[in-house]
């Protein structure tokens, strides 16, 4: 009958460091019982002495395997010629390699004075060290290291600590790490020169609350904004908008298309963003995942394409997203916490409107004869929106223009401003510039919830992947718990599991 000294392969037939050393022990003890039947254990348990003793034989064994010919050299009390002769080995009373060092005079205890030599690599050790990383509660890599000096001298022990806490699912379960593919080219309608307002994103901010009138105790109800935002020129159109209905972003449309001309390419995102914190914000999620169909039924009557960006994705919807922020930073910034009326709100933010579209697109020129900066608003009017009233020059001999000659070539002239000094500012990717790993059907992975911490994120599993145009995989299909969703790569998480 073998022995487990000339024949064991629990170590690698075992992932737990406990289950190793059950194992073992009962295996030592039904040798003791063999050889000693006089003296039978038959406890359904291990004792700490049996412990001891089956973790003992388990360094014994795998000392013999990776040190042999240090174990050799000091059996045979000669030289040791390898690297570890800086330790100054020795061997115990019980047969194991322990390192001399130079702390024989401290006061520590023996084991932190002599630490059991173990190797860098191998199943026994990422065991062990996986053990006191969860007896300890998950600590991070540098106190794994130190625990793990009071005892133990292993090879390489850096690298394979942050193996173990890079790999434990626990612990990347509470600070996930996300991939962020490379950002994609500007699509068409971003960098062609196209009418004001003939490609717009669009967006909710919102609940404001509003007085009903001007009464001291007047009731309080809740209104939204509706940005527009032209793609092309970065020209805002601010809406007010009483309420989450159907009914009322049509009307809210009708306004701005009657205003600004009917546009051929509206963009926005599936409004997944909106379950924030605020309760109220629901409301906006719900109104726009329950009419989505409605909304494209309604433009689609007028030729407009309506394109939804993935769910929870508020980074492909920068540019309108960049003016909820403005609009909501100028509001806050002027009002405060007061509540306005439906028709001084409107008002508020017509004004807010001027200002954004007075913000410059290019910082001013080093010319010294050139004023003036390209903005929205010279795309609309020719000038700032918040430019002071000029003389009229109509009368002025303009040689053979006229003024419609001259308007079209003040058009032509901000058009052409546009592409030499703007459109080249958004050449470079300015974050996600370095290709990532890319995400594979059948990867398992956490995906991010703004509103849940992170050990209460879902897990999912890729099912599909939806490339772009330049092959490069931003947006995939999931399958979960409750059903198929489709989430933004820069959402989720993969957990590090083994292959």
């Amino acid at each position: 009958m073998p022995t487990i000294d000339e024949k064991c392969d629990i170590i690698e037939r075992y992932s737990s460091f406990k289950k190793i050393v059950n194992v073992t022990g009962f295996i030592l003890r039904f040798l003791h019982n063999i050889r000693n039947p006089n003296s039978r254990i038959s406890r359904t348990y291990l004792t700490v002495n049996e412990r001891r003793n089956a973790i003992r034989k388990l360094i014994i064994l795998v000392q013999r395997d990776a040190f042999s010919d240090e174990i050799n050299s000091l059996n045979l009390k000669t030289r040791i010629k390898s690297p570890l002769k800086k330790l100054n080995l020795f061997l115990d009373s019980l047969g194991i390699v322990r390192v001399g060092g130079r702390l024989q005079h401290s006061t520590l205890p023996f084991d932190a004075k002599h630490p059991i030599l173990l190797p860098g690599k191998g199943s026994f050790v990422k065991c062990l060290v996986e053990d006191y990383h969860i007896t300890y509660c998950h600590i991070g890599a540098n106190t794994l290291e130190s625990i793990l000096s009071r005892k133990y001298w292993i090879l390489t022990v850096r690298r394979i600590t942050r193996s173990v806490t890079f790999k434990c699912v626990q612990c990347f379960r509470v600070r996930p790490r996300f991939t962020q593919p490379l950002m994609a080219d500007l699509p068409p309608d971003r960098v062609r020169s196209l009418r004001p307002f003939q490609g717009v994103g669009t967006d909710f901010a919102g609940p404001f609350n509003i007085k009903t009138s001007t009464l001291r105790n007047a009731r309080v109800e809740k209104c939204y904004l509706c940005i527009f935002v032209c793609l092309v020129t970065k020209a805002v159109h601010l809406e007010v908008v009483s309420g989450l209905s159907v009914e009322a972003f049509v009307d809210c449309f009708t306004r701005f298309v009657s205003r600004r001309g009917l546009p051929s390419l509206v963009r926005s995102d599936c409004g997944t963003n909106y379950t924030g914190t605020d309760k109220y914000l629901k409301d906006v999620y719900v109104y726009l995942r329950n009419h989505n169909t409605d909304i494209s039924r309604e433009l689609a009557k007028s030729e407009i394409t309506w394109l939804f960006n993935p769910p929870s994705s508020p980074n492909m919807g920068g540019l309108f997203e960049a003016a909820v922020k403005t609009a909501k930073t100028l509001m806050r910034r002027v009002l405060g916490e007061q509540n306005l009326t439906f028709e001084q709100l409107s008002t508020f933010f017509t004004r807010a409107e001027a200002v954004m579209n007075s913000r410059p697109l290019t910082p001013l020129s080093s010319d010294p004869n050139d004023l003036d900066v390209l903005t929205p608003g010279h795309f609309l009017i020719t000038e700032p929106l918040t430019a002071l009233p000029e003389y009229d020059f109509e009368e002025t001999n303009i040689g053979r223009l006229n003024r419609f000659q001259l308007l079209q070539r003040l058009s032509q002239h901000f058009w052409s401003r546009w592409r030499n000094e703007y459109l080249h500012t958004l050449q470079l990717r300015h974050k996600w510039s370095d290709p990532t790993d890319s995400v594979k059907i059948g990867d398992l992975v956490l995906i991010k919830e703004d509103n849940y911490p992170p050990l209460q994120w879902r897990r999912g599993r890729i099912t599909k992947l939806l490339p772009g145009n330049d092959n490069v995989i931003r947006v995939v299909e999931l399958r979960t718990q409750k059903g198929t969703l489709m989430r933004p790569v820069a959402k989720l998480a993969r957990l590090p599991l083994d292959a």
